[in-house]
């Protein structure tokens, strides 16, 4: 069965990508506004709204915008990144109809009561404050901060404290207005969907006297800055992200990078995972990833140590880094980091909900969905060469390290760019 698109009048792209022998529907808006998108005196406005758009509307109350959905055994959520926030739902196809109706009251209809406001304000306070609480939070978010530092990308999706007391009425619904538009969003269901009812549905429910459409603007271009952000707080552990400029997520790089990554921190037979905990049991965890965003990406490597174990950890992974780009890769490492990848892709594909989030966001990046067989097809062309001349090509970037917890050789630390070259 085949994903269909259509585009409403409004603006508003609606796609479907029908699932058989499923008596369920995934379905959702995506937005392209997150962090990135905020002035740096309203960070965390993105989120915050999302949280506003679940505090009643002229025809539900809080309450029941939660509660009619999941009276149906079905469920109703929704997330800020940096690039996108999405509403999203999972329900039986027969609900499919109240489903849209509820999405479609909270995105168009949402009150923003001052009441609710102070109170949800105080309750993303809390939410702040408990992600300062876990360093593996903070280390990230450190990290993100210093890989592009001024900028909406390296922002908090949370925001802070004080941005967050910069919230009001006016600037929140004015930063609604503009960016919750139906040409800036794109509504994807997968399952048990009928294109043309979906499409019916939304022509009635979603901006129907909307017709006129805004820039399709987009935020600054990102600068990958890097550099070394340090916290000494009082732990048990140091709580380390090593990384790198890593390709965006529209660059063919970017399979190649995401093959160095699973190799290197993917799974229990990862290089670092062998290194690290196997056969020195400096962590208990240790990982890689690489995050596409639309016009860079960011390669990072995390783990978390006893602090007099800081530097060795910090050796072994500067050598494994160096070790990829000097060396190639032997084939069967690749091909099983390929599989996993690969697996992930296609037993991915079983799930609606899944299918769905694939779906928007192919059609946020690239203006339409991408086959499977075309992506495990790139996958499957990256090879030792590719791999060795992306790992060069993130060594030649400055490093980006964010280290929190009980710290004693900071000067080393500060140092780590030289010990990279």
């Amino acid at each position: 069965m085949s994903v269909k698109i259509s585009q409403l009048d409004n603006g508003l792209q609606v796609v479907t990508d029908p699932m058989d022998g499923v008596q369920s529907t995934a379905l959702g808006l995506w937005f392209k506004v997150g962090a990135r998108y905020e002035t740096a005196n309203l960070s965390g406005i993105a989120h915050f709204i999302e949280h506003m758009l679940f505090k009643g509307t002229d025809r539900r109350s809080s309450f029941a915008v939660s509660e009619e959905i999941e009276a149906t055994g079905g469920f109703l959520n929704a997330y800020t990144s940096r690039e996108n926030t999405a509403f999203y739902a999972r329900m039986l196809s027969q609900d499919t109809a109240l489903c849209l109706d509820v999405l479609a009251d909270i995105l168009q209809h949402s009150r923003f009561d001052s009441e609710d406001i102070e109170r949800e304000q105080t309750v993303i306070s809390q939410e702040i404050a408990q992600a300062d609480d876990a360093p593996d939070d903070v280390v990230f978010t450190d990290f993100q901060s210093q890989a592009f530092a001024g900028q909406g990308l390296g922002q908090s999706v949370l925001g802070t404290q004080q941005t967050l007391s910069n919230i009001n009425r006016d600037n929140a619904m004015a930063f609604w207005r503009h960016h919750y538009r139906p040409d800036k969003a794109v509504l994807v269901a997968s399952g048990d969907v009928k294109h043309d009812d979906l499409v019916r549905m939304a022509e009635r429910l979603f901006w129907p006297d909307r017709g006129e459409r805004g820039p399709r603007e987009m935020p600054a271009a990102a600068s990958y800055t890097g550099g070394v952000t340090l916290k000494n707080r009082a732990l048990e552990q140091v709580h380390t992200v090593l990384g790198f400029e890593g390709a965006s997520v529209t660059d063919a790089r970017f399979f190649a990078s995401a093959v160095l990554s699973t190799l290197l921190g993917g799974g229990s037979s990862s290089r670092l995972f062998q290194e690290v905990r196997e056969k020195r049991g400096l962590a208990y965890h240790v990982g890689a990833h690489t995050s596409g965003y639309a016009d860079t990406g960011l390669f990072a490597v995390y783990a978390g140590t006893a602090p007099e174990a800081e530097a060795e950890l910090l050796g072994v992974l500067i050598d494994e880094f160096k070790r990829l780009a000097d060396t190639k890769v032997p084939e069967d490492e690749i091909e099983r980091a390929q599989a996993q990848i690969r697996a992930s892709v296609l037993m991915g594909r079983e799930s609606t909900s899944s299918r769905a989030e694939d779906a928007a966001q192919q059609m946020l990046v690239y203006g339409i969905p991408r086959s499977v067989s075309d992506l495990i097809g790139q996958l499957n062309a990256v090879d030792a060469d590719a791999i060795r001349q992306e790992a060069q090509t993130m060594l030649a970037s400055p490093v980006t390290l964010s280290a929190v917890g009980p710290l004693s050789d900071t000067d080393s630390l500060y140092e780590i760019d030289q010990r990279l070259r």
